[in-house]
């Protein structure tokens, strides 16, 4: 089977499946992964399918929702590094607010014991890594836990948000860009992002560059609501640019 038949396959098993994985296409198609990751990056390129870890969706699917291993392992190195720079963006004392993702969870697995801090946070595995934290004046926002996230949301989560103002918030999301803005695939989570940039004075947006450019169905900000965005050095420079050009500043790590 010649690339193009193989590719044309692989992109009627996505949109069939919902998604599609290397390994299966590797046995199916009795090519190596290697082959199957050159198809991929193909249809990406023609706009037929988005790469995901492990393998692809069909282009559009704005409700495709990683979970929270998976996004775990994507991007590791990146969201490292990202943790390690948000970092300098702590207060020496006040209060903090802790998004959900698992960029966050590394910030929040990477503050040192000497911190003398109020966090707040809905995500489970935040709260988690903070739990016997000796500094840390732990606050855990109940809500609806949505399983996909480990965070939680609705009325619950809303109004305790509503109730406070924090320094700084440090925030994820599953896609950014000056035109589509800040998005996330679902409507809950999407609420309590918006409620959290409102009850902080400065907003911290954590997201590695491969989320550049990507829109969900659910949007919750823009890029103006952003003080500070830390990303790795995968975003392009003209993106860059068109960013601080909105008025984030930007930093690449």
């Amino acid at each position: 089977m010649y690339a193009p038949e193989r590719q044309q396959q692989i992109l009627r098993l996505a949109r069939e499946g919902g998604r599609v994985d290397v390994l299966s296409l590797a046995e199916e198609f009795q090519v190596t992964a290697e082959t199957v990751r050159r198809d991929l990056k193909a249809l990406d390129r023609a706009g037929l399918v988005r790469r995901v870890h492990g393998g692809a969706i069909p282009a559009g699917r704005l409700d495709f929702e990683p979970d929270l291993a998976e996004r775990e392992s994507t991007a590791a190195d990146e969201k490292d590094r990202i943790a390690l720079a948000a970092l300098a963006e702590l207060p020496g004392t006040g209060s903090v607010i802790l998004d959900a993702g698992s960029t966050i969870a590394r910030l929040a697995a990477q503050l040192p014991l000497e911190s003398r801090l109020t966090v707040v946070t809905h995500a489970l595995p935040v709260a988690a890594r903070l739990a016997d934290h000796p500094g840390i004046d732990l606050h855990l926002v109940g809500g609806r836990v949505r399983h996909r996230t480990r965070a939680a949301v609705d009325a619950w989560a809303l109004r305790a948000y509503g109730e406070i103002r924090a320094d700084v918030v440090f925030l994820g999301t599953n896609g950014f860009s000056p035109d589509g803005g800040l998005t996330t695939p679902d409507l809950a989570e999407a609420a309590v992002k918006r409620a959290q940039v409102a009850a902080a004075r400065r907003v911290v947006l954590l997201a590695d560059s491969a989320k550049h450019g990507q829109e969900h169905f659910a949007r919750f900000g823009g890029l103006a609501d952003v003080d500070l965005l830390i990303t790795d050095t995968g975003l392009a420079p003209a993106s860059r640019a068109a960013i601080e050009a909105a008025g984030t500043e930007v930093r690449s790590v």
